[in-house]
């Protein structure tokens, strides 16, 4: 057996630390192989190289497995500073000098761009694709002394009875649940939807794979149990499916008394304040909405599957039961117009008592049909390198002016958070005055009896 040596190379809070899982999922499915697995988070230990140096040392890894979280922060407004390759790129290059190791790169970002990404890195091996079979398989190979390609794909997708529990580091779940106050799990993967911008299909499938409803509540229950965490993230694609699955996990949460209290990402669709009331008695207290775009012409555009009507029903069934909602919008996409943008800016006033997160431009991905769309519409030429931000602006608008019509629209509103750096800038004075969690859901009033309605500013 291998003595492998896992490193979490994110280190962006954006918009807040998160616990890296699929790391763990690996390094459980690595120990269950019977590896001997060592797990170290850059993030966790401040970025100290030294640390790093002497835990590779000590440990004598025969394998360095990275894990690449994203590739940038997919906001038009960043700076290269947010460009994380660069800073991987340094991580192996110090990995080099301490250890003569095979390093082995893998995670959502690689498995987006890998061939442009493993010559980038100059990492020796890659993995693309669901780690929990793929990367015990190729240690074993390497171990061997096999031939190795430079990439190895994950096989079939896997059931979710496969899909591998992740081995957790209390000294890591101590760090996020102090600094963010949350912790991730996954009740499913895939996504069977088709919003033209969007790598879920492309790297988890084109159908939702849920895991057992016993398996995520063990999860849930051990989290409490070990680690006394009380608050989690799903991290699903999509958490409410439209076969109905996560309803059936949230009945058996509440059936086991859990109390803990969880977000996810939503689609705003078919949420009504019957299937709320549910979520809340397992633990929901917040919503963050994919919602997209603002006009039925741009949700068209994006090929969302829903109209404007339908987001404006679950945002008042979210009010009448006091559920925060954050949701966030993109301008600029295919079909905008500056008639749309007014459209959307005027439907988005009507979403009352949450949250707006909005972006400009759209970061143009392989994989997505936005890429075609780009190139149709010669935002790009075919062939282009995606590894460096490019975003789709739609021929039909100016960014400048459309930017600044969201400015005007959203001035004053502290529930309206427009370039997205100003949400962190907020999030950050938050933070510092002990708020944790994923907290723009404190930004939000509900009307109580009694009390006069107005508009958060």
């Amino acid at each position: 057996m291998s003595r492998v040596f896992l490193i979490s190379s994110n280190i962006s809070t954006d918009p807040y630390p998160v616990y890296p899982l699929g790391m763990a999922i690996v390094a459980g499915a690595l120990d269950g192989a019977g590896h001997e697995v060592r797990q170290f988070d850059f993030l966790v230990y401040d970025q100290d190289c030294r640390r790093l140096q002497g835990d590779l040392e000590a440990f004598n890894a025969d394998v360095v497995c990275l894990s690449l979280r994203n590739i940038d922060n997919v906001d038009s407004f960043s700076s290269d500073k947010n460009w994380y390759l660069t800073d991987a790129k340094r991580l192996i290059e110090t990995i080099r000098t301490i250890s003569s190791a095979p390093v082995v790169v893998g995670g959502p970002a690689f498995s987006i761009l890998p061939e442009e990404i493993l010559s980038y890195l100059g990492a020796d091996y890659g993995v693309v694709g669901e780690g929990e079979q793929a990367v015990p398989t190729l240690i074993d190979r390497i171990s061997r002394g096999e031939k190795v390609e430079a990439i190895t794909c994950g096989s079939q997708p896997l059931q979710g009875h496969e899909m591998g529990q992740p081995l957790l580091v209390p000294e890591f779940v101590d760090y996020y649940q102090q600094h963010s106050g949350l912790i991730n799990l996954q009740t499913k993967r895939g996504c069977p939807f088709k919003c033209v911008y969007c790598t879920y299909p492309g790297l988890e499938g084109h159908r939702f794979r849920p895991r057992p409803v016993d398996a995520v509540v063990e999860d849930l229950a051990r989290l409490k149990r070990d680690h006394a965490t009380s608050t989690v993230f799903f991290t699903d694609s999509i958490f409410n499916d439209p076969q109905g699955l996560y309803l059936e996990l949230a009945e058996e949460m509440v059936r086991r008394e859990l109390d803990i209290r969880w977000c996810a990402f939503f689609r705003p669709q078919g949420l009504n304040r019957e299937v709320l009331q549910l979520l809340k008695r397992a633990g929901l207290y917040a919503m963050e909405m994919g919602t997209d775009a603002a006009s039925d012409t741009t949700l068209a555009g994006l090929d969302k599957g829903f109209g404007f009507d339908e987001v404006l029903a679950c945002q008042q069934a979210a009010i009448a039961e006091q559920v925060p909602c954050a949701h966030f919008i993109m301008f600029g996409g295919p079909n905008e117009t500056p008639e749309t943008v007014a459209e959307g800016l005027s439907n988005i006033a009507k979403l009352e008592h949450c949250v707006v997160f909005a972006f400009s431009g759209i970061r143009i991905l392989p994989k997505s049909r936005l890429l075609e769309r780009a190139i149709a519409d010669n935002v790009i030429e075919p062939g282009a390198s995606l590894i460096k931000p490019i975003y789709y602006f739609s021929p039909h608008i100016q960014v400048e002016p459309m930017n600044q019509m969201i400015l005007d629209s959203f001035n004053g509103r502290r529930d309206r958070i427009f370039p997205p750096s100003d949400g962190q800038e907020k999030m950050a004075v938050m933070n510092n005055f002990g708020f944790k969690g994923i907290l723009w859901d404190h930004l939000i009033r509900f009307d109580t009896p009694g009390r006069r309605r107005r508009r958060a500013r």
